[in-house]
């Protein structure tokens, strides 16, 4: 059984990877506009796998005994002023999360909670290839910078994720 403290915690972090969903979608949509389908599906695809983040958290609440209650979202960013713009913010995004899970795992510790360490575990792990990840693509559109022909390469490269 989850303690109150831990409930709450693991449903802050429920709104935590729904809003990375929302941002991530948002930032999809903007590429959309853009026509920069490539950008758009990693996007996409990196959206994707936050909703499947926050139903792994949904999950072992239920398992635990828990109740998940659902939250309102805070609008998210809809513009960015370049391709760079979104993805530091991605990164800043991820950066955050991190620091929330580190939190979780902090507290499972201080109260004894072998299973929700054990669970938070693969979200440590996680979260070190999803700060590499986006990181990586920030750091390829730092050495763009402006070039117009090398983003519609890049537009190209990354609409090949997942495929």
């Amino acid at each position: 059984m989850l303690s109150k403290k831990m409930l709450d915690a693991l449903n802050n972090q429920v709104k935590n990877e729904m809003f990375s969903w929302h941002l991530y979608h948002s930032m999809a949509l903007h590429f959309e506009a853009m026509n920069f389908k490539g950008f758009a599906a990693w996007m996409k695809a990196q959206a994707a796998e936050e909703m499947g983040h926050a139903n792994k958290f949904v999950d072992f609440i239920i398992e635990r005994g828990g109740r998940v209650v659902l939250p309102a979202l805070e609008k998210p960013q809809t513009e960015w002023s370049s391709h760079l713009a979104a993805f530091q913010d991605a990164v800043k995004h991820e950066q955050f999360i991190t620091a929330e899970i580190n939190k979780l795992v902090d507290l499972a510790h201080a109260e004894n909670d072998h299973p929700a360490h054990y669970f938070l575990g693969w979200f440590v792990s996680e979260q070190v290839e999803e700060e590499a990840s986006v990181g990586e693509v920030a750091q390829k559109l730092e050495m763009i910078g402006a070039s117009s022909h090398a983003i519609f390469m890049f537009d190209a490269v990354l609409g090949k994720r997942g495929q």
